[in-house]
């Protein structure tokens, strides 16, 4: 089995930082965020992973290279324009030359793990198994309706939900997936979605199953959210590689060669080899590159090396 991590995003949502560092690179708890996902993958005993990747394919190739010094190995794939998940998978039809595969998306994380999936969906028999976790706002996300373990339909992001099973971002392909990309038509916003993908199987007659997953599940895309799973990964401590003059309060992350003079930090996270001066308090924020401020900074996302 092969994996696939879409890695292409621009994470518009963690601007002005992600101008800056992309997205997949971001650390979190003081560690890649693509690391968590190739440690997901080789807990699957997948090493053979291919990256797609957009605009940002030079810094992630600097950044990772061939893969050894995380203990996989790495391939990477363009995708020319962003025009949604399924279409970025296509890139990667030669690097998986018709084996199984898995397909993460490269901001998530998660709390779990997924060697019950890989065994359920290699006993299965089927075109495909997505992960699924029962959510309180299913209308957020591609939505499964299910009989039994089977996936019947799927509805991207409905206003009225049949069920409150949203799609968790992990897929396991078999080559059956090649057969619907290419007729594939774009959605209403003019995207390929992968949820339609994994429809044209159903209606193909296909297979699909759905794997329940039950552990924590975090998209990192947003400060909100980002915050959040640094929480998560830390268990709400602190994590200080740097250097603090101030009170560290708890849920703050500070990164390896950083320097921050301020009253007190909570809740924040100072990226490695920020130099960051604030004569008040620091809370909910991401910071990078020389920040200074005078009161306090609050809510913010910053990097000083960004001229934009």
């Amino acid at each position: 089995m092969k994996g696939v991590i879409l890695a292409a995003g621009k994470g518009s949502r963690l601007y002005p930082v992600t101008h800056v560092i992309p997205k997949p690179l971001l650390p979190l708890a003081n560690r890649l965020t693509l690391e968590y996902a190739f440690d997901q993958l080789k807990s699957l005993d997948v090493t053979d992973i291919c990256l797609v990747v957009g605009e940002n394919e030079p810094k992630m190739r600097a950044a990772l290279g061939d893969g050894s010094g995380f203990g996989v190995k790495l391939s990477y794939v363009v995708q020319t324009e962003p025009k949604g998940l399924a279409h970025a998978l296509g890139f990667a039809k030669d690097f998986v030359a018709g084996e199984d595969f898995v397909l993460y998306l490269g901001d998530a994380i998660y709390g779990g793990s997924f060697v019950p999936f890989k065994k359920q969906f290699e006993e299965g028999g089927c075109a495909n198994l997505s992960l699924v976790k029962k959510v309180p706002d299913p209308s957020r996300f591609g939505v499964a309706n299910l009989e039994g373990d089977r996936i019947v339909k799927l509805v991207e992001k409905p206003k009225e939900p049949q069920s409150d099973m949203a799609m968790a971002g992990t897929y396991f392909f078999g080559p059956q997936i090649w057969g619907v990309l290419p007729s594939l038509p774009p959605s209403a916003r003019g995207e390929y979605e992968i949820t339609d993908a994994i429809q044209a199987l159903i209606n193909n007659g296909e297979t699909v199953l759905a794997g329940f997953f039950e552990g924590e599940w975090f998209d990192s895309g947003t400060l909100d959210s980002y915050l959040e799973v640094s929480e998560y990964l830390t268990k709400g401590e602190s994590l200080v590689a740097g250097e603090v003059t101030g009170t560290v309060g708890p849920k703050t992350v500070v990164g390896e060669g950083a320097t921050v003079e301020c009253t007190s930090i909570e809740d924040s996270v100072i990226l490695p080899g920020a130099k960051v001066k604030v004569t008040g308090a620091i809370r909910h924020a991401v910071l990078a590159g020389p920040v200074e401020r005078d009161g306090d900074l609050v809510g913010e996302i910053v990097h000083g090396d960004w001229k934009g």
